[in-house]
């Protein structure tokens, strides 16, 4: 099978502007929200780059942030410079889509759980090696059995993974004894982004990790995904919250709604900017 078979069928599921072309020669390469750089590509655009990167080139990443990961951005030192060295950044939350929207921004929403799906049903070989970090037993075993895959390499790392600096280098080892062209680190944030990083950093690490989160346990059969209908109305985060309250209480309903504060702080920054561009412009600013 060729790269990109099934991907005929996706350009015809999306303008064709929104493909590499005329549309990125014009459009700025990121979106600047919430004090982080999306990459300024659609869903399809970041699907195909991803799968038609050369596997033999050196590691290189990508980041999903959602709603949760920035308002942990704000607060804490870690994010930033492991965002910083991804290779495509995309975002993950229809709540940020709708935000950005209404500031007159336009980003494209990109959900890690779809990307990782798409991979398994259109551009994932049966009998071509997986490596995923993170996850259990039940997990990788009912996605072997979902999508008939005869070669994933897994790795279990242990719990508090963020403190255990050995354990993450162990991860990037077992990524570099086990090369693949996607490298699936489902560890959540900001441990996966740490792995990811060890990887770069090694220099001996191939091919994409895609730093996805829940998504495995999603298409294994652990975890019900919201209903599309819920998805579509932006309430993914409200089945989440239903389906495991105790865990997800305080990321939803305290942590989540933090992010109108920094909606509002960046807000009120980019039009201090855009005043003091314009005063630029209008020549009413002397240094």
């Amino acid at each position: 099978m060729s790269a990109l078979p099934p991907f005929a069928a996706f350009k015809t599921a999306e303008p064709a502007d929104a493909w590499d072309g005329v549309d990125r020669r014009t459009r700025a390469r990121h979106v600047w929200f919430l004090n982080s750089a999306f990459d300024n590509i659609g869903f399809y655009t970041a699907l195909e780059r991803i799968v038609m990167r050369d596997p033999a080139k050196p590691f290189a990443f990508v980041v999903t942030p959602n709603v949760d990961h920035l308002v942990r951005l704000r607060r804490d030192g870690v994010l930033a410079p492991l965002y910083a060295q991804a290779w495509l950044t995309v975002c993950d939350s229809k709540v940020l889509e709708l935000m950005a929207a209404m500031s007159g921004e336009d980003v494209d929403v990109t959900p890690g759980s779809d990307l990782t799906a798409a991979l398994f049903e259109h551009a994932i070989q049966p009998d071509e090696p997986v490596t995923v970090i993170g996850g259990d037993a039940d997990v990788i075993e009912g996605v072997k059995r979902r999508y008939g895959l005869t070669d994933v390499r897994w790795h279990e790392p242990p719990m508090g993974l963020r403190h255990k600096p050995d354990a993450i280098a162990a991860c990037a080892q077992f990524v570099a004894d086990n090369p693949a062209r996607f490298v699936f680190l489902c560890v959540g944030s900001p441990q996966q982004e740490m792995i990811a990083e060890a990887c770069q950093e090694r220099g001996d690490c191939t091919g994409v990790g895609l730093c996805v989160g829940a998504s495995l346990d999603f298409l294994s059969g652990k975890a019900e995904r919201a209903p599309l209908w819920m998805q579509n109305a932006r309430l993914e985060w409200l089945h989440r919250l239903c389906e495991e309250p105790r865990r997800m209480w305080k990321r939803y309903l305290v942590d989540g709604p933090k992010v109108v504060l920094l909606w509002w702080e960046w807000r009120k920054a980019r039009d201090k900017l855009k005043k003091f561009e314009r005063e630029i412009e209008q020549g009413l600013f002397r240094t």
